[in-house]
Protein backbone atom coordinates (compact mmCIF):
# COMPACT_ATOMS: atom_id res chain seq x y z
CA UNK A 1 0.00 0.00 0.00
CA UNK A 2 2.82 2.40 0.83
CA UNK A 3 4.39 1.81 -2.59
CA UNK A 4 1.08 2.58 -4.29
CA UNK A 5 0.72 5.77 -2.24
CA UNK A 6 4.22 6.89 -3.19
CA UNK A 7 3.51 6.23 -6.87
CA UNK A 8 0.21 8.11 -6.77
CA UNK A 9 1.87 11.02 -4.97
CA UNK A 10 4.68 11.16 -7.53
CA UNK A 11 2.38 11.30 -10.56
CA UNK A 12 1.32 14.98 -10.19
CA UNK A 13 4.95 16.02 -9.82
CA UNK A 14 5.82 14.02 -12.94
CA UNK A 15 3.05 15.68 -14.92
CA UNK A 16 4.12 19.15 -13.77
CA UNK A 17 7.76 18.47 -14.63
CA UNK A 18 7.02 17.07 -18.09
CA UNK A 19 4.55 19.90 -18.70
CA UNK A 20 7.22 22.49 -17.93
CA UNK A 21 9.63 20.77 -20.32
CA UNK A 22 6.95 20.80 -23.03
CA UNK A 23 6.35 24.51 -22.47
CA UNK A 24 10.09 25.23 -22.71
CA UNK A 25 10.25 23.42 -26.04
CA UNK A 26 7.09 25.06 -27.39
CA UNK A 27 7.94 28.64 -26.39
CA UNK A 28 10.47 29.24 -29.23
CA UNK A 29 7.99 27.88 -31.78
CA UNK A 30 5.16 30.07 -30.48
CA UNK A 31 7.45 33.10 -30.33
CA UNK A 32 8.58 32.54 -33.93
CA UNK A 33 5.00 32.17 -35.14
CA UNK A 34 3.89 35.37 -33.37
CA UNK A 35 6.96 37.29 -34.58
CA UNK A 36 6.23 36.37 -38.18
CA UNK A 37 2.85 38.17 -38.07
CA UNK A 38 3.66 40.94 -35.57
CA UNK A 39 4.45 44.57 -36.48
CA UNK A 40 8.17 45.26 -36.52
CA UNK A 41 10.18 48.21 -37.90
CA UNK A 42 12.34 47.35 -40.88
CA UNK A 43 10.07 44.54 -42.05
CA UNK A 44 7.16 44.29 -44.49
CA UNK A 45 4.76 44.23 -41.51
CA UNK A 46 5.26 47.59 -39.81
CA UNK A 47 1.70 48.18 -38.57
CA UNK A 48 -0.76 45.75 -36.99
CA UNK A 49 -0.77 42.01 -37.26
CA UNK A 50 -0.77 40.52 -40.76
CA UNK A 51 0.98 38.43 -43.38
CA UNK A 52 3.24 41.05 -44.95
CA UNK A 53 6.36 39.05 -44.08
CA UNK A 54 4.90 35.99 -45.78
CA UNK A 55 4.25 38.04 -48.93
CA UNK A 56 7.90 39.13 -48.90
CA UNK A 57 8.96 35.52 -48.48
CA UNK A 58 6.65 34.33 -51.26
CA UNK A 59 7.99 36.90 -53.75
CA UNK A 60 11.69 36.68 -52.88
CA UNK A 61 14.04 35.66 -55.70
CA UNK A 62 12.62 32.90 -57.87
CA UNK A 63 9.65 32.55 -55.52
CA UNK A 64 8.81 30.45 -52.50
CA UNK A 65 7.12 27.65 -54.53
CA UNK A 66 10.37 26.96 -56.40
CA UNK A 67 12.44 26.82 -53.21
CA UNK A 68 9.90 24.53 -51.56
CA UNK A 69 9.88 22.31 -54.64
CA UNK A 70 13.69 22.04 -54.56
CA UNK A 71 13.61 21.19 -50.84
CA UNK A 72 10.94 18.55 -51.42
CA UNK A 73 12.90 16.95 -54.27
CA UNK A 74 16.04 16.75 -52.14
CA UNK A 75 14.17 15.25 -49.20
CA UNK A 76 12.12 12.70 -51.15
CA UNK A 77 15.01 11.46 -53.30
CA UNK A 78 17.39 11.24 -50.32
CA UNK A 79 14.78 9.36 -48.28
CA UNK A 80 13.93 6.90 -51.07
CA UNK A 81 17.59 6.10 -51.77
CA UNK A 82 18.38 5.78 -48.06
CA UNK A 83 15.49 3.38 -47.47
CA UNK A 84 16.59 1.12 -50.34
CA UNK A 85 20.28 1.13 -49.39
CA UNK A 86 19.77 0.84 -45.63
CA UNK A 87 17.08 -1.89 -45.76
CA UNK A 88 19.05 -4.11 -48.14
CA UNK A 89 22.37 -3.37 -46.42
CA UNK A 90 20.93 -3.97 -42.96
CA UNK A 91 19.35 -7.22 -44.14
CA UNK A 92 22.66 -8.42 -45.61
CA UNK A 93 24.60 -7.66 -42.42
CA UNK A 94 21.94 -9.29 -40.22
CA UNK A 95 21.25 -12.46 -42.20
CA UNK A 96 24.25 -13.37 -44.37
CA UNK A 97 27.57 -14.73 -43.20
CA UNK A 98 30.53 -13.74 -45.37
CA UNK A 99 34.24 -13.12 -44.96
CA UNK A 100 34.98 -9.68 -43.55
CA UNK A 101 31.38 -8.96 -42.57
CA UNK A 102 32.23 -7.39 -39.21
CA UNK A 103 35.14 -5.43 -40.68
CA UNK A 104 32.96 -4.05 -43.46
CA UNK A 105 30.27 -3.10 -40.95
CA UNK A 106 32.87 -1.27 -38.84
CA UNK A 107 34.04 0.61 -41.94
CA UNK A 108 30.47 1.67 -42.70
CA UNK A 109 30.00 2.93 -39.15
CA UNK A 110 33.34 4.74 -39.22
CA UNK A 111 31.87 7.22 -41.71
CA UNK A 112 29.88 8.62 -38.77
CA UNK A 113 33.17 9.58 -37.11
CA UNK A 114 34.35 11.76 -40.00
CA UNK A 115 33.55 15.46 -39.50
CA UNK A 116 30.67 16.53 -41.70
CA UNK A 117 32.43 19.52 -43.24
CA UNK A 118 35.63 17.59 -43.95
CA UNK A 119 33.94 15.66 -46.76
CA UNK A 120 32.37 18.61 -48.58
CA UNK A 121 35.40 19.81 -50.55
CA UNK A 122 36.33 16.30 -51.84
CA UNK A 123 32.65 15.75 -52.67
CA UNK A 124 32.53 19.05 -54.56
CA UNK A 125 35.52 17.99 -56.69
CA UNK A 126 34.03 14.53 -57.27
CA UNK A 127 30.61 15.96 -58.22
CA UNK A 128 32.29 18.16 -60.84
CA UNK A 129 34.08 15.17 -62.32
CA UNK A 130 30.91 13.11 -62.75
CA UNK A 131 28.78 16.01 -63.98
CA UNK A 132 26.46 16.30 -60.98
CA UNK A 133 27.54 19.72 -59.78
CA UNK A 134 24.56 22.03 -59.13
CA UNK A 135 22.21 19.03 -59.41
CA UNK A 136 19.39 18.36 -56.96
CA UNK A 137 19.70 14.61 -57.50
CA UNK A 138 23.45 14.75 -56.91
CA UNK A 139 23.01 16.66 -53.66
CA UNK A 140 20.31 14.18 -52.62
CA UNK A 141 22.85 11.37 -53.06
CA UNK A 142 25.34 13.29 -50.90
CA UNK A 143 22.71 13.78 -48.18
CA UNK A 144 21.97 10.05 -48.37
CA UNK A 145 25.66 9.27 -47.88
CA UNK A 146 25.66 11.01 -44.50
CA UNK A 147 22.59 9.05 -43.31
CA UNK A 148 23.52 5.57 -44.55
CA UNK A 149 25.77 4.52 -41.62
CA UNK A 150 23.09 5.29 -39.03
CA UNK A 151 20.38 3.75 -41.23
CA UNK A 152 22.28 0.50 -41.81
CA UNK A 153 23.01 0.26 -38.09
CA UNK A 154 19.29 0.68 -37.31
CA UNK A 155 18.11 -1.79 -39.95
CA UNK A 156 20.73 -4.42 -39.05
CA UNK A 157 19.57 -4.36 -35.45
CA UNK A 158 15.91 -4.42 -36.47
CA UNK A 159 16.37 -7.43 -38.75
CA UNK A 160 18.34 -9.18 -36.01
CA UNK A 161 15.26 -9.08 -33.76
CA UNK A 162 13.15 -11.03 -36.31
CA UNK A 163 13.25 -14.82 -35.70
CA UNK A 164 14.85 -16.78 -38.52
CA UNK A 165 11.96 -19.23 -38.29
CA UNK A 166 9.66 -16.58 -39.76
CA UNK A 167 11.86 -16.24 -42.82
CA UNK A 168 12.29 -20.01 -43.13
CA UNK A 169 8.52 -20.51 -43.01
CA UNK A 170 8.14 -18.06 -45.90
CA UNK A 171 10.77 -19.95 -47.90
CA UNK A 172 8.97 -23.24 -47.27
CA UNK A 173 5.71 -21.69 -48.45
CA UNK A 174 7.29 -20.92 -51.81
CA UNK A 175 8.77 -17.45 -51.41
CA UNK A 176 12.22 -16.82 -52.77
CA UNK A 177 14.81 -14.86 -50.83
CA UNK A 178 13.57 -11.57 -52.24
CA UNK A 179 9.92 -12.57 -51.72
CA UNK A 180 10.57 -13.36 -48.06
CA UNK A 181 12.45 -10.11 -47.66
CA UNK A 182 9.72 -8.03 -49.35
CA UNK A 183 6.57 -9.72 -48.04
CA UNK A 184 7.58 -10.90 -44.59
CA UNK A 185 10.65 -9.15 -43.19
CA UNK A 186 10.07 -5.58 -44.36
CA UNK A 187 6.55 -5.38 -42.84
CA UNK A 188 8.00 -6.80 -39.61
CA UNK A 189 10.57 -3.99 -39.37
CA UNK A 190 8.23 -1.16 -40.42
CA UNK A 191 8.94 0.96 -37.29
CA UNK A 192 12.67 0.91 -38.03
CA UNK A 193 12.02 1.76 -41.69
CA UNK A 194 9.89 4.73 -40.67
CA UNK A 195 12.59 5.84 -38.22
CA UNK A 196 15.32 5.76 -40.88
CA UNK A 197 13.08 7.42 -43.46
CA UNK A 198 11.91 10.16 -41.10
CA UNK A 199 15.43 10.80 -39.81
CA UNK A 200 16.76 11.11 -43.39
CA UNK A 201 13.84 13.26 -44.56
CA UNK A 202 14.18 15.75 -41.73
CA UNK A 203 17.96 15.95 -42.13
CA UNK A 204 17.61 16.63 -45.87
CA UNK A 205 14.70 19.04 -45.37
CA UNK A 206 16.72 21.21 -42.97
CA UNK A 207 20.15 20.88 -44.58
CA UNK A 208 21.99 24.08 -45.40
CA UNK A 209 25.70 23.32 -45.58
CA UNK A 210 25.66 20.77 -48.44
CA UNK A 211 23.41 23.01 -50.52
CA UNK A 212 25.68 25.99 -49.84
CA UNK A 213 28.68 24.16 -51.28
CA UNK A 214 27.05 22.24 -54.13
CA UNK A 215 24.06 24.27 -55.37
CA UNK A 216 23.53 27.67 -56.97
CA UNK A 217 20.58 29.90 -56.14
CA UNK A 218 18.74 28.59 -59.21
CA UNK A 219 18.46 25.20 -57.49
CA UNK A 220 18.54 26.45 -53.92
CA UNK A 221 16.39 24.75 -51.27
CA UNK A 222 14.48 26.89 -48.80
CA UNK A 223 17.13 26.92 -45.99
CA UNK A 224 19.73 28.34 -48.39
CA UNK A 225 17.24 30.87 -49.78
CA UNK A 226 16.37 32.03 -46.26
CA UNK A 227 20.00 32.80 -45.42
CA UNK A 228 20.35 34.86 -48.60
CA UNK A 229 17.03 36.63 -48.05
CA UNK A 230 17.58 37.71 -44.46
CA UNK A 231 20.20 40.34 -45.39
CA UNK A 232 18.74 43.69 -46.43
CA UNK A 233 20.58 46.84 -47.52
CA UNK A 234 23.32 48.14 -45.22
CA UNK A 235 23.54 44.72 -43.56
CA UNK A 236 20.22 45.05 -41.71
CA UNK A 237 18.56 41.67 -41.04
CA UNK A 238 14.93 41.23 -42.05
CA UNK A 239 13.79 39.35 -38.96
CA UNK A 240 10.15 39.34 -40.08
CA UNK A 241 10.78 37.53 -43.35
CA UNK A 242 13.28 35.23 -41.62
CA UNK A 243 10.79 34.14 -38.97
CA UNK A 244 8.13 33.66 -41.66
CA UNK A 245 10.55 31.39 -43.51
CA UNK A 246 11.29 29.43 -40.34
CA UNK A 247 7.55 28.87 -39.83
CA UNK A 248 7.08 27.68 -43.43
CA UNK A 249 10.10 25.39 -43.09
CA UNK A 250 8.96 24.00 -39.72
CA UNK A 251 5.28 23.22 -40.34
CA UNK A 252 5.67 20.37 -42.93
CA UNK A 253 8.43 18.71 -40.89
CA UNK A 254 6.45 19.06 -37.66
CA UNK A 255 3.26 17.62 -39.18
CA UNK A 256 5.16 14.68 -40.68
CA UNK A 257 6.93 13.94 -37.39
CA UNK A 258 3.70 14.06 -35.38
CA UNK A 259 1.96 11.77 -37.89
CA UNK A 260 4.75 9.16 -37.69
CA UNK A 261 5.80 9.69 -34.09
CA UNK A 262 4.59 6.33 -32.77
CA UNK A 263 6.59 4.43 -35.41
CA UNK A 264 9.62 6.64 -34.75
CA UNK A 265 9.61 5.84 -31.02
CA UNK A 266 8.97 2.13 -31.60
CA UNK A 267 11.78 1.98 -34.14
CA UNK A 268 14.30 3.35 -31.67
CA UNK A 269 13.04 1.17 -28.84
CA UNK A 270 12.99 -2.07 -30.83
CA UNK A 271 16.07 -1.83 -33.02
CA UNK A 272 18.53 0.84 -32.02
CA UNK A 273 19.41 -0.57 -28.61
CA UNK A 274 20.04 -4.15 -29.66
CA UNK A 275 23.66 -5.11 -30.17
Amino acid sequence: MSTMKRNSAAQPATYVFTGLIAVLFLLPLVWTLLSSVSPNPGTAQTEGFGFGNYVTLFEYGAGLPLYLRNTLILSVVATAVALVVCSTGGYAFARFRFVGRNTLFAIVLSVMMVPYAALLIPLLVWMKQIGLQDSLVGVAFVLTLFQVPFGIFMMRNAFSTIPRELEEAALIDGCGSFGAFWRVLLPAVRPALVTVGLFTYLAAWNDFMVALYLLSMDNAPLPLALVNMRQQTMGVIDYGATTAGVVVLTIPALVLFLALQKYYVRGFMSGAVKG
